[in-house]
């Protein structure tokens, strides 16, 4: 029988859900997570890492600096995630939720997981760049200009990718997701920057006036919605992905919310997760509805089989 490390036994995690994480298809995830895969022989790298080698799709090795391991160790060394982060990732990833564990959200680990220091990449002189890119996913321009505005987007420097940037409730950046502003068969560039906390994730502020909050799984979503409905320009968060720490941060920071409207991607794994976060915070008391596109897989999808908004008269 396999051997339970610390950290595996400390969170509680069952052999089934280490053995579902551990067998995770990594060029599956790589692909999920952005990077552009390569077939060579029997094994696949990245354009990216090109010293980095998947044997066998479970296990990885990469060359240039001698690491290597299973999908968990790939996320900690290159996604930034501390164990548990990873675990829960790949779980929801794989379409599976955590095991019921009333412990498990409030013990701390024996010792501080360490995560890589967080620093935005280097801001482009303008965000002509992303500006272009997102007008050309349908985003109104004032849309556009209000994330700019407000720091919550701007152009890198170095590749000139979309760099989406979540605040905690001091307006302090703690993280940040990139997003290539290139699309090659309708895929592009996508990773979180070294270091972010996932658990603060992309939200928008807070009106204290408004009792809800709304969920997506991509910033380019959140402002598509917004774009859809212009109304709806606060009281909203990305999960960049279907981790859900970030909302439980969010309802933590504005104790007022008792609404949540989950508009999650109307596929497999976004309901899946839809339907687990329903029976998850209603169990805690709070009125929990779901919303997904009329038509296509996300928000944003919709938006451009929609066509060109329509620009409102002054």
């Amino acid at each position: 029988m396999r051997q339970r490390t610390d950290q595996e036994n400390f969170w509680k995690f069952t052999d089934e859900e280490m053995d579902t994480v551990k067998n995770t298809d990594l060029p599956d995830l790589l692909e999920h997570l952005g990077y552009h895969l390569k077939r060579t022989g029997r094994y696949y790298t990245t354009t990216e890492m090109d010293s980095l080698m998947i044997k066998d799709r479970r296990t990885w090795k990469r060359y240039s600096s001698g690491k290597g391991g299973d999908a968990i160790t790939f996320l900690q060394e290159f996604e930034g995630k501390g164990f548990r982060e990873a675990v829960d990732y790949l779980l929801e990833f794989n379409g599976r939720a955590r095991a019921p564990d009333e412990d498990r959200r409030s013990r701390a680990p024996p010792e501080a997981e360490k995560r890589p220091e967080f620093v935005l990449p280097p801001a482009n002189g303008d965000n002509r760049r992303v500006f272009g890119y997102l007008r050309k996913r349908g985003i109104a321009p004032q849309v556009i200009r209000m994330f700019l505005n407000t720091g919550l987007l701007y152009e890198d420097e170095k590749y000139h990718n979309c760099v989406f940037v979540g605040r905690d409730g001091e307006g302090v950046p703690r993280f940040a997701s990139k997003r290539g502003t290139y699309d090659k068969d309708g895929a592009s560039f996508k990773r979180d920057v070294l270091g972010s906390d996932k658990s603060v994730a992309f939200p928008i502020p807070c009106d204290p006036a408004i009792p809800w909050v709304v969920v997506f799984e991509a910033p380019i979503d959140l402002m598509s919605f917004c774009t859809l409905h212009r109304e709806a320009m606060s009281n909203a968060i990305a999960l960049c992905g279907l981790y859900e720490g970030g909302l439980d941060r969010y309802l933590k920071d504005h104790p007022h919310l008792n609404h949540v409207v989950l508009c999650l991607d109307n596929d497999g794994p976004g309901q899946e997760v839809a339907k687990r976060l329903r029976a998850e915070y209603e169990g805690r008391g709070l009125k929990v509805s779901a919303r997904v596109p009329p038509r296509g897989k996300d928000w944003n999808e919709y938006l451009q089989n929609r066509g060109p908004p329509r620009e409102r008269g002054r």
